[in-house]
């Protein structure tokens, strides 16, 4: 099995991209958070890799950071979810949102993703519980994580995008109640 290529990178044709290795060109499709991180073509790479032999083809999956690769692997376990699937899912969120949604057991951030429909959304949360969202702390979201959550809830029905809405979390001092957490999100994003 291939676990990892080092080399020169030759092109990048999103989800795909070439990797010279002494004379040697390897295709590897990679998640777009792996893609949007990669160096300009012609710099050294080095990507993690998942290999999958097919009865017709033989593919080989890069990414950018052991826990992606991990994540991969979790999801391709699960019946239904193939590597297309789960490399949207990876290109649609990082893995510490995917196992925040999956210790949250919320479904509707999966939905979100192309491909992703109710169904396949729930079949995962139920699949990887215990699997990925341990990765985040206890199965019970602590006081903060609870607030933090319920902020951004807030923020989303109000109409931002969930990137935004995290984005504003972040400035958030510690220990801020849910009102007071919202008003601080709203003037973050006014701006």
């Amino acid at each position: 099995m291939i676990g990892k290529l080092s080399g020169t990178l030759s092109e990048k044709n999103p989800p795909q991209v070439l990797v010279d290795c002494q004379g040697v060109g390897y295709e590897v499709d990679v998640p777009m958070s792996t893609f949007y991180n990669l160096p300009a073509v012609g710099e050294k790479v080095s990507l993690l890799t998942h290999f999958v032999v097919r009865e017709d083809a033989q593919i080989l999956y890069g990414f950018g950071s052991s826990e992606e690769r991990a994540a991969f692997r979790q999801l391709i376990k699960i019946s239904g979810v193939g590597p297309r699937m789960a490399l949207g899912v990876l290109s649609g969120m990082s893995v510490a949102e995917l196992a925040q949604a999956i210790t949250l057991q919320e479904a509707g951030r999966l939905v979100k993703i192309p491909g992703i429909g109710k169904k396949t959304a729930e079949r995962l949360l139920l699949e990887l519980k215990g699997k990925m969202g341990a990765d985040m702390g206890p199965a019970t979201a602590s006081a903060a994580d609870s607030t933090q959550n319920d902020i951004l809830q807030a923020l989303v029905a109000l109409g931002y995008s969930d990137k935004e809405a995290a984005l504003s979390l972040k400035a958030l001092p510690a220990g801020v109640g849910v009102s007071e957490g919202i008003k601080f999100a709203l003037k973050a994003l006014a701006r």
